[in-house]
């Protein structure tokens, strides 16, 4: 139960802020509360007087609500009634069982000792029964010849939230913002439950009110899913190990309320949806756990194209997140997604100390990067995670003004989950991407340019990275070695070669492929054999250049073969393996610099 409990501490830690609402932000939910999203918004004074009525702004509609164990989990067409804010439905006498469970919910609070001047300024205008009129009057809905809301469609399961005038107690009218009016309801219902079954929570060791029903709408997107759950008395959720839900775990009322409600505030203000999949990274006191360098986002340090500067860059804005974050600080990690319609899971879950976790994740920045052009200008990069699954197992779909990388959902998250424990918890990036990267990146002629130039940035990052895990020492460096007993790494070098002997005779603005670019995926399989080929047809190209220029080019072709020699025939045809990519890459970048040729 680690995520719960490091939620509960959370909440524990931020009480004080629970139902405080901020622009631009989901509040935390006070205990007994829910949110919904309100469509009318009324306004009385506190006498239930009808003062006006407005439709809510689509950017206002969150709304934090009273609710019972019971109204929190409805579903379907029940009269579970919310105590205060409801559905239009709830509070028209012709809905006669959705409306006297409204009233009997509402009246009960307002004649309890935690009765509150809105609470029962609302009942009396419900109970006045001029809503309907009051709505139509106002051209908020229209009414048939019966008196019954048909306009707009589906109009009677709006949701109704309170604004209230004239309370002596404070100056807040709105009931959706008034922490009076959440404690009165937390202090009602209290006194309601209190007579329910009592049992040890196992999450703050605490003997609370037993749940039979856990709190749903953790992860927006998966509104009805839950994480607890052993309500099944007939099914499999428990049969065989257990005869009933709580002798598999027993979780108090109010504790959790609070993690379920700090759990949907993390997920709401820091987590990050990938393919339906809910990541999370927090620190339960709330420091800030760095946004410029996340799980998800990539590193652009403008500080040119050398590895030192790129180092250096890194350091200093990890220094400024170490600032931000104490060492001795948690850090929670952990990923959420539906298993089925009802059923939430934690697939991912590690809490580690802020030194430990920034260290992680330096490491990740500062090994997995490689040369980029970014804006006609070269830096060193560090790939995002998404890129790294959508270019390794997507498919690029040709769209009207620019080529997308697509990949399914299902794809998507689990790839990325995979990459996430490279970086957290320091695993090796799995074999299968860094094949998969090296196999597309061979096939450049199945990219539009700017795919493909990224889609080799990508996979140089990667393999290089993979290769030098493997070694345990950074064996392969960002820096061309022209020396480099491997024979893959000399061959991706004439590939390079090759293909800028050719472009090199090309008009400014000639598009046309050389033929190390359309002969690269066969050249891969049969290297030797094919840069035989490549190196006759380079001839006539080579008698374009300059005499120093031809000079140049027979001179490093050369030198690369003789680093080749020590090779048979047979050995020279082999398949390349992924690292020749880095030699082309390296040799290319090498080339395009100005030199003297």
């Amino acid at each position: 139960m680690g995520l719960f409990q490091k939620a509960l501490e959370t909440y524990n830690y931020f009480a004080d802020k629970a139902g405080i609402t901020i622009e631009g932000h989901v509040a935390l939910l006070p205990v007994s509360h829910i949110m919904q999203n309100a469509d009318i918004e009324i306004s009385i004074d506190i006498n239930g007087k009808f003062y006006g009525v407005t439709l809510v702004d689509k950017k206002d509609k969150k709304t934090i609500i009273p609710a019972t164990i019971e109204s929190a989990s409805r579903t379907g067409d029940n009269n579970r009634a919310h105590p205060l804010s409801d559905q239009l439905r709830y509070l028209l006498k012709i809905n006669e069982d959705k409306y006297n469970a409204y009233i009997s919910q509402l009246k009960a609070w307002t004649e309890s000792a935690y009765w509150h001047p809105k609470a029962v300024a609302v009942l009396k205008y419900v109970q006045g029964g001029t809503i309907l009129k009051d709505l139509a009057d106002n051209k908020i809905i229209t009414l048939s010849d019966k008196g019954e809301p048909v306009e707009p469609k589906g109009c009677d399961k709006y949701m109704v939230r309170w604004r209230v005038l004239g309370d002596t107690q404070n100056n807040i009218t709105a009931c959706w913002m008034d922490k009076s009016l959440f404690e009165a309801y937390i202090n009602y219902y209290d006194s309601v439950i209190k007579n329910h079954d009592m049992a040890l929570c196992m999450l703050n060791g605490d003997i609370d009110i037993v749940l039979e029903s856990n709190p749903k709408g953790i992860v927006s997107a998966k509104y009805g899913a839950k994480l607890i759950s052993a309500n099944d008395l007939k099914g499999f959720t428990y049969r065989g190990r257990f005869t009933d839900g709580r002798q598999a775990a027993t979780v108090g009322y109010h504790a959790s309320q609070k993690a379920h409600n700090a759990l949907q505030w993390i997920a709401s203000d820091k987590g990050v949806n990938i393919g339906g999949r809910t990541f999370i990274c927090w620190n339960p006191k709330g420091n800030n756990v760095p946004q410029r360098i996340s799980l998800f986002s990539g590193v652009n340090q403008p500080a040119g194209a050398n590895q030192p500067d790129y180092l250096k860059s890194l350091q200093r804005t990890m220094l400024g997140c170490r600032n931000d974050l104490p060492s001795n600080d948690d850090v929670v990690i952990a990923s959420l997604d539906a298993a089925t319609t009802g059923r939430l899971s934690v697939v991912y879950y590690n809490e580690l100390k802020a030194s430990d976790f920034l260290d992680r994740v330096e490491n990740w920045y500062g090994t997995c990067c490689w040369y980029n052009w970014y804006n006609k200008q070269l830096y060193i990069q560090s790939p995002l995670i998404t890129d790294i699954a959508r270019f390794a197992f997507g498919v690029e779909r040709k769209g009207k003004e620019k080529a997308d990388i697509d990949i399914s959902d299902k794809i998507l998250r689990e790839q990325v989950q995979r990459l996430y424990r490279c970086i957290v918890d320091e695993a090796k990036i799995p074999l299968d991407i860094v094949k998969a990267l090296f196999n597309r990146a061979s096939k450049p002629l199945s990219y539009e340019v700017g795919n493909r130039s990224k889609l080799l940035f990508i996979s140089c990052a990667v393999i290089r990275k993979y290769h030098n895990d493997i070694s345990g020492k950074e064996e392969w460096t960002m820096s061309l070695d022209e020396n480099k007993k491997d024979r893959s790494y000399q061959f991706g070098r004439l590939l390079a070669v090759m293909e800028k002997i050719e472009r090199d005779t090309y008009d400014k603005d000639e598009m046309r492929e050389p033929n190390a670019i359309r002969m690269q995926a066969v050249f891969c399989e049969r290297p030797y054999y094919v840069f035989k080929i490549l190196n006759e047809r380079v001839v006539p190209y080579l008698q374009r250049h300059t005499v120093q220029s031809r000079a140049f080019y027979r001179n490093l072709i050369s030198k690369i073969m003789d680093e080749l020699s020590e090779y048979s025939d047979a050995e020279l045809n082999k398949p390349l393996k992924e690292t020749y990519l880095m030699g082309y890459y390296l040799q290319r970048k090498e080339l395009y610099t100005p030199v003297n040729k």
